[in-house]
């Protein structure tokens, strides 16, 4: 991962690596007078939208929160049919992901996800290890500050004293990934939800109201045009940037 407080990173129009937060799953399902696990059910297929979306516009990284570590505080039922929507995703659509060259990979604590899961991730990780196409990352019992914390860990466990920004970012979840360049969440709420902490000091935030199983390629590119707007100056004056990056 090259740091954006190091140096900093190329310029493009379209974001290559875009963090989303898929809020709003419970809310559609009531709504709609439905239960909220299937506005989980529907969520998914968002995902697959979005998935598809992302490869058509030229996006190289998606990374999703699919559950945080603070997730665990919801009803037990609820967090038991995430479970089983989680294992049927692994079960029945990776192979499909992996057909169009897809990358799958989960980053998160996997301590209280059953062996079933575990294997699951194991195998899909493996089958698509080798594909060159978008890299979709699911965030799993992952939590921002947990990844910072693991990260110093390992570098304690190895000795190290001497520690750099570069040391610390190498051990984090997303540490041989470019750092996301825009950050979704959908649902109404403006905050980030203690989700990639670390690599999204200089992510451009995009908040809207559409409820996640909603979000599709026309919210996309809306989101995207957003992004196409903003001054991306690290640190410097507009006055600074190359003519092109300017906003007229």
């Amino acid at each position: 991962m090259n740091s954006s407080t190091q140096t900093i990173p190329q310029h493009t129009q379209i974001p290559q690596h875009i963090a989303v937060i898929m809020d709003g799953n419970g809310r559609w399902a009531k709504k709609r007078f439905l239960p909220r696990v299937m506005g989980h059910k529907r969520g998914l297929d968002a995902l697959e939208n979005m998935v598809r979306n992302c490869v058509e516009s030229g996006v190289r990284y998606l990374t999703v929160f699919a559950f945080s570590t603070e997730n665990w505080r919801r009803p037990e039922e609820e967090v038991s049919f995430l479970m089983g929507l989680f294992l049927q995703a692994l079960q029945k659509q990776v192979k499909r992901l992996h057909e169009n060259n897809i990358r799958v990979r989960v980053i998160g604590s996997r301590e209280r996800f059953n062996e079933e899961i575990c294997r699951g991730i194991a195998a899909a990780e493996a089958l698509t290890a080798a594909n060159t196409g978008l890299t979709l990352t699911i965030a799993a019992d992952y939590g921002g500050r947990w990844d910072i914390l693991q990260a110093v860990g390992k570098l304690m466990a190895a000795g190290e004293t001497d520690i750099s920004e570069e040391k610390l970012a190498a051990h984090l979840m997303l540490g041989d990934a470019p750092e996301p360049d825009l950050f979704i969440r959908t649902g109404g709420e403006t905050r980030i939800s203690n989700f990639l902490l670390w690599q999204m000091a200089y992510a451009e935030l995009y908040f809207t109201d559409i409820l996640w199983p909603d979000f599709d390629r026309k919210a996309l590119d809306a989101a995207i045009a957003s992004f196409q707007n903003r001054e991306r100056r690290f640190g410097r004056t507009s006055e600074q940037l190359p003519q092109d990056q300017q906003r007229s």
